[in-house]
């Protein structure tokens, strides 16, 4: 079926990944091993290309697993009970693709791991409170997992619009209560102009009739929360 706008898709796109993540074991394990590495990122002065190549290689399983699913599903659906060699060997060639991808995940982590262990004996702790926007953007790539996971949880299934809790106020406010603690001058102008944006948000979600007081107070609390949590555990 074709989608019907660009918002359809990135829905659809959306909904493939969460089936998947319910369904398929080892998606679940690779993506929750992804997001602790992440973290563990935090505690280490990567660089902006190093960042950049874990991200990517990481990503890179996710995209390899995804694929490896689609192919089991295509190959079930043709052959269905029977079996057949060339169905083992097209599954087979799919798992050896996610295989050599983890590999190589494992690979670069090593060396990227590694190298910031051997060359730095500093407190880590005391590296990742010189680093404000690496934990931010692991801030709001939190609340946005958990904004997700919730409606994916409570049988939500589009993802961009609507649902318990808002992911526009999560985010909205997740990234105000970032800035924040970014803002080392605590100036309070600017805190009531981040936080009145991150209202806005989630007042025109209500005014749309897109989502609920409640879901937007809901998704305002995880934002808010959540970000100090982390910022709270790293300063």
């Amino acid at each position: 079926m074709k989608n019907k706008s660009l918002f359809d898709s990135f829905n659809n796109a959306m909904l493939g990944v969460i089936r998947a993540i319910r369904t398929e074991r080892n998606l679940r394990i690779h993506l929750i091993s992804s997001l602790i590495v992440l973290v563990l990122a935090l505690f280490f002065n990567f660089s902006t290309t190093e960042l950049l190549i874990l991200i990517f290689t990481l990503a890179l399983v996710i995209c390899m697993e995804l694929v490896n699913t689609s192919i089991e599903c295509v190959v079930d659906l043709v052959c269905g009970k029977s079996r057949h060699p060339l169905a083992k060997k097209a599954k087979d060639v799919a798992a050896g693709a996610v295989f050599i991808a983890t590999l190589c995940a494992v690979l670069v982590g090593y060396v990227l791991f590694y190298t910031k262990i051997a060359k730095n004996s500093i407190n880590l702790f005391e590296k990742i409170r010189q680093m404000p926007y690496y934990i931010t953007l692991i801030s709001i790539l939190i609340v946005l997992v958990l904004t997700v996971g919730i409606k994916a949880f409570t049988g939500y299934t589009r993802f961009l619009r609507g649902g318990m809790p808002s992911g526009h106020s999560s985010i909205s406010f997740a990234i105000a209560t970032a800035i924040c603690f970014v803002d080392k001058g605590r100036s309070i102008l600017v805190i009531s102009l981040v936080y009145f944006l991150a209202f806005l948000v989630a007042q025109s979600r209500v005014e749309g009739k897109i989502h609920s007081i409640l879901q937007v107070i809901a998704g305002a609390s995880l934002g808010t929360l959540v970000t100090i949590l982390i910022f709270q555990l790293f300063s």
